[in-house]
């Protein structure tokens, strides 16, 4: 009789030590703030022989 008292007592109190979550939707709307700038630059560096060869050999 003693373990059946001490088994439901020990069963109410792992059943009270459970953990709650809660969902709700926010108060505000949320709010996705995007400000991306991409900027990119080509540099091309052709040395002088090639440079030359190619003023030279016009299509």
């Amino acid at each position: 009789m003693n373990r059946l008292i001490i088994l439901i007592a020990m069963l109410f109190l792992s059943a009270a030590c459970t953990p709650t979550v809660k969902v709700e939707a926010p108060d505000k709307p949320i709010e996705i703030n995007m400000n991306i700038n991409i900027k990119h630059e080509i540099l091309i560096k052709v040395e002088k022989q090639v440079e030359e060869l190619l003023e030279d050999d016009l299509f």
